[in-house]
């Protein structure tokens, strides 16, 4: 039987869809940004939705050009490199738009993580100051985009290491 479909690469189909999750995941942060939302844990698991159905995606668009093939390391390789690409994109858009689009977001985001923290009541007003500070180190700068790159790779690899497993279709070892 002769097979029509072309075959494309890991790091391709990678690339493709971790763009375009990349930047579905920027318009959705944008709308939560502007609407002061950031902090709802309910839409922000919408993200990690987002995440997950890119990398789906790019598993089917992949077996759909290797003939209904793809092994777990090709699943896992794609979902990787989906998720490097996705949270270089969000890292280098949440950079620019805390610094230069609305420097008031950060402020606000450290309000609302401030009073969360002094609700729950377990900690002393310094221990505060101090969390405070230090998340405020690894959220902003250059420092804040490696950090939502390898946070993003992070979940991304703990995902796409249940949805490779779901998705694979090995080749048949004698065909």
């Amino acid at each position: 039987m002769e097979n029509t479909s072309t075959s494309v690469s890991t790091t391709s189909v990678g690339l493709r869809y971790g763009l375009l999750t990349g930047i579905i995941s920027i318009i959705y942060s944008f709308i939560l940004l502007a609407a002061n939302l950031e902090q709802n844990t309910a839409l922000s698991l919408l993200g990690i939705i987002i995440l997950i159905g890119g990398i789906v995606l790019a598993h089917k668009n992949y077996k759909e050009n290797n003939g209904g093939f793809m092994s777990y390391g090709q699943g896992l390789g794609i979902g990787v490199i989906l998720s490097l690409v996705s949270g270089l994109l969000g890292g280098i858009f949440r950079y620019v738009y805390m610094e230069f689009i609305d420097p008031s977001a950060a402020q606000r985001a450290i309000e609302q993580t401030r009073a969360k923290m002094e609700e729950a009541g377990n900690m002393s007003d310094a221990q505060i100051d101090q969390a405070i500070q230090m998340s405020q180190r690894f959220a902003t700068g250059p420092i804040g985009i490696a950090v939502a790159i390898l946070g993003s790779a992070l979940i991304g690899f703990l995902l796409t290491l249940i949805i490779a497993a779901i998705t694979k279709h090995n080749r048949p070892e004698f065909e």
